[in-house]
């Protein structure tokens, strides 16, 4: 069953945040076939918009997890998850 992750940044990311890096690595770490991050800069409006986009490219299983930017402009990930779909 395929996989999708979206991540819902609360804060603003740092001027120097590179969006492609941080989802290849996020990628990487996770479990997820595709990763989808909402941030203030990113093609995504909300969660809905997000999800739709992990569904209609075959996700089946979609989990929201919440990030968050340290002070020093690292994204961490928090433990919880909430399971969307599947």
């Amino acid at each position: 069953m395929k996989t999708g992750l979206i991540v819902y940044v609360v804060g603003t990311e740092p001027v120097d945040w590179d969006a492609d890096s941080e989802l290849r690595a996020i990628k990487q770490s996770s479990r997820a076939d595709l990763v989808e991050i909402i941030t203030v800069k990113s093609g995504h409006f909300d969660v809905l918009d997000a999800w739709w986009s992990l569904l209609t490219r075959g996700m089946k299983r979609i989990v929201c997890i919440i990030g968050e930017f340290t002070p020093n402009g690292n994204l961490t990930l928090k433990k919880r998850k909430l399971c969307l779909c599947g």
